[in-house]
């Protein structure tokens, strides 16, 4: 007993107090990464200057912009711009609204993005997904072409409504792929109608009325020379386009960009905006430094807007339909659906629920398929958690899982789990009922070698998190390296007391050994009485 004595034990005297810990998860919880941790040590003056900046990054890099930069953003901004007018005008197409409202959405949200953004390298302008979504959701309320007044304020609305509740929510690359997969099918299909010049066609947005008006309507193909130069002159922008890539932004100061500017848009006869894909890679590409290529592009369009407006009425729609379907073009991305089957099936399936939703039913159902199978996944990890069993590796002191590790050698008599994950009623009743099946499972290989299962030993080091209903499934076992957290529930709840100290270790080495001085205590005991 001289030896147990000895054993490292786990710390389970240290309680936070109830607001330190509070805090503690609150600033975990809205603030990971912890932005205003260079602000410390500051005077109150340089605090509050740097606390600004980070809300106004222009504050920021507007201090040491210089001539050598915006030469650079010059170039970018006045490239961008010459992409900016014509995807405007097909975008504002696809939303069903005038052309000119294109235009006007690259001019103010830029100015905005400009102020606000912390990208270097994002050119704000109007998306052709968005433009299509925007199209299907409001014309099931407001019709186009019944009330364009109407339909228009109405556009301005959800514009004005999604900058105030510019969603944080982070959707699976999986979803990303096979929502714009679909969405680029769909607007491809809707483009037949310019391409081709028919004068009747679907309202729809699903392949199979898409393809029904098609066939239904040959008759109404209108095959002219001019077609085919307008759609040479399509492909060949969709082959340029196709070869970009969009810089993809996160974070709390893009979220507020973005939400500002779609808030003023929405004020200034401007349409729901984001960061381009085409354009941003564009942007990149040709030099761009700072967010100032965003105001430069933004004077361009206002030089537009002024003097060569006039003009874009009398552009042809077989042209727009050209330019929207060589766009849509380079956002079925294959390779990345290849990639999935390959990497994990389960986010193929999501990929391609999110294609076949958009590409056969609508958007909405798309993202409603998607988003839907994601968190159901997200829900399975929790209410599933993985539990291991571990074995010692050869010639070392560590334990690892078994199936990873063949060669690892088990203890007889010992049966050592792994717990990865917070443990609570979602899912304590599942891991006690796993647990039971690796006990029989260990009492049936125990059996046939003579030897009786004496300890089960968790390793708890990956849970993080725990509740009553988990701490009711740790009683007769021993605890290994219980993080602070769960700690402090077991102190609290009085938990430590009802099993012992003597069962809780910080390694599974020091569990091996202090677990049998306590069962050879128990067992002198045993025969004394």
């Amino acid at each position: 007993m001289e030896r147990q004595s000895k054993l490292p034990s786990v710390n389970l005297t240290t309680r936070r107090p109830f607001a330190s810990s509070l805090m503690s998860k609150l600033k975990d919880t809205f603030f990971p990464d912890d932005p205003f941790r260079h602000f410390s040590g500051q005077s109150p003056s340089r605090r509050a200057w740097s606390i600004v900046a980070y809300f106004v990054p222009i504050l920021e890099w507007g201090s040491r912009y210089n001539l050598s930069l915006f030469a650079s953003d010059l170039l970018a901004g006045i490239t961008i711009a010459s992409l900016a007018i014509p995807q405007g005008i097909s975008y504002a197409k696809l939303a069903d609204i005038p052309p000119i409202i294109g235009l006007y959405s690259s001019f103010a949200p830029p100015l905005v993005y400009a102020v606000f953004g912390s990208s270097n390298n994002v050119a704000v302008g109007t998306i052709a997904a968005v433009s299509l979504l925007l199209a299907s959701t409001i014309r099931d309320a407001v019709s186009p072409a019944a009330d364009s007044k109407m339909y228009v304020y109405t556009v301005f609305t959800a514009t004005f409504i999604a900058g105030v509740f510019q969603l944080a929510l982070g959707i699976f690359r999986a979803t990303i792929t096979g929502f714009m997969g679909g969405t680029a099918v769909i607007i491809i299909l809707q483009q037949l109608k310019g391409l081709l010049g028919m004068q009747h066609f679907t309202t729809k947005t699903d392949v199979v009325s898409v393809m029904r008006t098609f066939f239904s309507y040959r008759d109404e193909f209108t095959y002219r020379m001019v077609f085919s130069f307008a759609l040479q002159e399509g492909i060949a922008a969709g082959r340029s386009l196709a070869l970009l890539k969009n810089e993809k932004t996160d974070g709390s100061k893009e979220m507020i960009a973005f939400g500002l500017m779609n808030i003023v848009g929405s004020l200034t006869s401007c349409y729901l905006t984001s960061g381009s894909f085409s354009r941003s890679a564009v942007n990149y590409n040709a030099g761009c430094k700072t967010p100032m290529c965003n105001v430069v592009m933004a004077l361009c369009m206002l030089l537009v807007l002024l003097l060569l407006a006039p003009l874009f009425k009398h552009t042809p729609l077989v042209a727009l339909a050209a330019i929207i379907t060589a766009a849509m073009l380079g956002l079925v991305d294959v390779q990345e659906m290849r990639r999935l089957f390959k990497m994990d099936k389960f986010d193929f399936c999501v990929c391609m629920a999110a294609f076949l939703g958009v590409a056969f039913v609508n958007m909405e159902m798309g993202l409603l398929l998607s988003v839907g199978l994601s968190v159901i996944r997200a829900l399975l990890h929790v209410a599933r958690p993985v539990t291991n069993k571990l074995g010692n590796v050869a010639g070392t002191e560590l334990y690892r899982d078994v199936e990873q590790y063949p060669d690892s050698t088990t203890i007889p008599g010992v049966l050592i789990l792994q717990l990865g994950s917070p443990i609570y009623f979602a899912n304590a009743g599942y891991l006690k009922e796993r647990i039971i099946r690796w006990v029989e499972e260990e009492e049936n290989c125990t059996k046939d070698k003579d030897h009786d299962l004496q300890l089960i030993l968790f390793e708890m080091s990956g849970v993080a998190a725990i509740d009553n209903s988990g701490m009711g499934m740790l009683f007769e076992v021993a605890l290994i390296n219980p993080g602070l957290t769960v700690a402090e529930k077991m102190v609290a709840s009085d938990f430590v007391d009802e099993i012992g100290k003597e069962w809780i270790f910080l390694s599974i080495g020091e569990a091996l050994l202090g677990s049998h001085f306590a069962l050879e205590k128990d067992k002198n005991h045993e025969e004394q009485v």
